[in-house]
């Protein structure tokens, strides 16, 4: 696998308020081991497409980009009011390089992801000739995830949000990362089609799925194999669990056990 893909660019969400977290710092500026979350994600990125990352804040957005800005150097694009990841995505829009092919998608409260993981998302893509690629993974408690919805043919289909499921939908175990590589056109036509008739009145990403299906798009899925890669920063708790795998890889990184 190459390591640095000049047609791909990151676009990552870093603009989510965080309530969570009980905090009055930006989520993605906690930090583990030292570091803001954030910043994992970006080096991560840069690992794989160089310079080609845009970062879209919103919440605390000057503070954001002040931190980031002392660690690494990303293209920022602003939010201004949180309408959800649909919009997000939208923000960032006139930050990508025209060159640009493919856009991966990244969570800036997501750390543990791994650049093999991502190129292997990219190649999976570009091979399968794609338009939508997910990267999804299953767990056996899957509350509050976004599910993945298949055909009789494994085609996807759909994702739903936990909060407008079905019970039969709950109990599907394949859980949407929130990771996922598109074809740059494809991505910006789809998501002027997307609409807030949700219970959160938002602009959901994930209804890009949908849209491609109906308009028989290719739109596939990549399961990964490390759930810990995926695990979100959605409270304190889930910080600590994080901080414990990275001082793991740490040790592992030095040859050392725990």
């Amino acid at each position: 696998m190459q390591t640095v893909i000049d047609n791909v660019a990151a676009v990552i969400l870093a603009a989510g308020m965080g309530t969570r977290m009980k905090s009055s710092k930006a989520k993605v500026l906690h930090k583990i081991i030292g570091r803001p979350m954030v910043t994992y994600v970006a080096e991560t990125a840069r690992k794989v497409v160089g310079n080609n990352i845009v970062l879209v804040i919103g919440n605390q957005a000057d503070k954001v980009k002040r931190v980031v800005s002392e660690e690494t150097d990303v293209i920022f694009a602003i939010q201004e009011k949180q309408h959800g990841t649909g919009h997000a995505v939208l923000c960032a829009q006139l930050c990508i390089p025209e060159y640009t092919d493919q856009i991966v998608i990244l969570c800036g409260d997501v750390p543990l992801i791994t650049p093999y993981t991502i190129i292997q998302l990219i190649d999976d893509h570009i091979n399968a000739m794609r338009d939508i690629s997910i990267l999804a993974v299953e767990i056996d408690k899957p509350k509050g995830y976004g599910r993945i919805l298949l055909d009789e043919n494994r085609n996807v289909t759909r994702i739903i949000e936990e909060t407008d499921a079905t019970e039969e939908q709950k109990a599907i175990k394949l859980i949407n990362t929130g990771i996922y590589c598109v074809k740059k056109d494809y991505l910006f036509d789809s998501l002027k089609k997307i609409k807030s008739d949700n219970v959160q009145g938002e602009l959901y990403l994930t209804d890009i799925i949908g849209i491609g299906y109906k308009e028989g798009k290719n739109v596939g899925v990549l399961v990964g194999r490390d759930i810990e890669e995926f695990i979100g920063v959605n409270n304190r708790e889930d910080l600590k669990k994080i901080e414990i795998i990275m001082h793991k890889r740490l040790y592992k990184a030095q040859g050392k056990t725990t």
